[in-house]
């Protein structure tokens, strides 16, 4: 995780899953980076992924979502 400048509102968004409540995180694809914020706090702190740390988060998840064999 690096720290990196990203734009306040600009590409940011929710997973189309994502219900209505307030328990979510928005995600920005950037210059090589994945930035993370809270949704209720959109001036707040930004986490910052390289692609490969969020290609393997991405793998992780979906392996555990996976119905057992």
């Amino acid at each position: 995780m690096t720290a990196q400048p990203f734009a306040v509102d600009r590409d940011w968004f929710k997973s189309s899953r994502s219900s209505d409540n307030a328990n979510c995180v928005e995600v920005r694809l950037a210059g090589g980076g994945v930035g993370v914020r809270d949704s209720k706090d959109r001036g707040g702190p930004v986490l910052a992924f390289g692609d490969g740390a969020w290609s393997a988060f991405l793998h992780a998840l979906k392996a555990d979502a996976a119905p057992p064999a």
